[in-house]
């Protein structure tokens, strides 16, 4: 039997309900639900025209108005690191290269530090080219391995003391990182995407936070990242695996591999599709609620932890 300690809430900092009083009092609702986990996912600024193909979704269109409200998710961790006590709080999943390395690193430490080591990275390398090019950031060719040092350079500072670092992508000369992070030796780092670079970049860190599986794709995907830990010599019972699930309770949507988006329809499908997930592997899951109707979402939310999850 699943228990609410397996859920994580995407608290939806994007999208009509993206305003302070909301995704502050839905932190709470977790909180005193039993979530695990808080979750928050990551743009700076929506380009008014994209060209981009969004990859989770059928159609390659973002699925909300880009004209929609957004708040930035690293100054948000810190108003809701304070604003709760006890559930971790994670990024689902916050592009690396957008920001400099070492400013976001002494960011999350810092955060890290004033809610008592609740920090999770989920970290991705990003599809938006178009908000690349906005914040002239790293090179939008060259994210995979911008993704790869920043982490590096994450973990060494979060390790503490005097760190330096030569890369291809960015290079400092020996500074004192202190304190260094309160998790040791640095808080969790998860990984988003579901090619094989992701799954090879899985294996470098410690867990993966997949999204946009169809039951076939979800199959296939644990088996190559099974066979990827082999070659990458890390255990794969070592790994963390969460998997992020959109609810759109209602009419079934078209999923991105074709039939039935998973986490769309009845609530017994919602039901039948968590299920679904924990049984393949995945003991963790983060649930996000699409819609505009900031009553309708917590009466969701609500009913998610009062009587879909104890049927799990």
């Amino acid at each position: 039997m699943a228990t609410m300690n397996q859920f994580g809430l995407d608290v939806g900092i994007y999208g009509p309900l993206a305003n302070p009083e909301t995704i502050t009092t839905l932190a709470q609702f977790a909180e005193s639900a039993g979530f695990e986990s808080i979750w928050l996912a990551d743009h700076v600024v929506f380009p008014a025209q994209i060209k981009s193909r969004y990859p989770f979704s059928a159609t390659g269109k973002f699925p909300a108005p880009t004209s929609d409200p957004l708040l930035e998710p690293i100054a948000a961790m810190g108003v809701l690191a304070g604003a709760t006590k006890r559930v971790k709080i994670g990024t689902a999943v916050l592009i690396i290269p957008y920001r400099n390395p070492v400013l976001l690193a002494r960011m999350l430490i810092t955060i890290d530090q004033f809610s008592g080591g609740r920090v999770i990275l989920g970290a991705g390398v990003g599809w938006l080219e178009e908000e690349f090019e906005v914040l002239d950031t790293a090179d939008f060719k060259l994210r995979g391995k911008a993704t790869d040092e920043y982490l590096e350079i994450f973990k060494a500072l979060s390790a503490g003391g005097e760190v330096g670092y030569q890369g291809e992508t960015y290079s400092f000369a020996p500074v004192h990182s202190v304190p260094g992070s309160f998790q040791k030796p640095h808080p969790p780092v998860l990984i988003g995407g579901v090619s094989n670079p992701a799954l090879r970049r899985v294996c470098r860190n410690d867990g993966w936070l997949a999204t946009a599986l169809g039951p076939e794709q979800m199959t296939e995907r644990l088996a190559a990242l099974k066979r990827i830990a082999g070659e990458e010599g890390r255990r794969f019972e070592d790994l963390d695996l969460v998997y992020k699930i959109f609810i759109n309770p209602g009419e079934p949507k078209q999923g991105v591999y074709g039939g039935r988006e998973i986490g769309s329809g009845s609530q017994q499908q919602i039901a039948d599709d968590l299920k679904a997930i924990i049984d393949a592997g995945f003991p963790k899951i983060v649930v996000r609620y699409r819609g505009d109707s900031a009553k309708a979402q917590m009466e969701q939310m609500e009913r998610f932890a009062a009587e879909v999850v104890p049927r799990l």
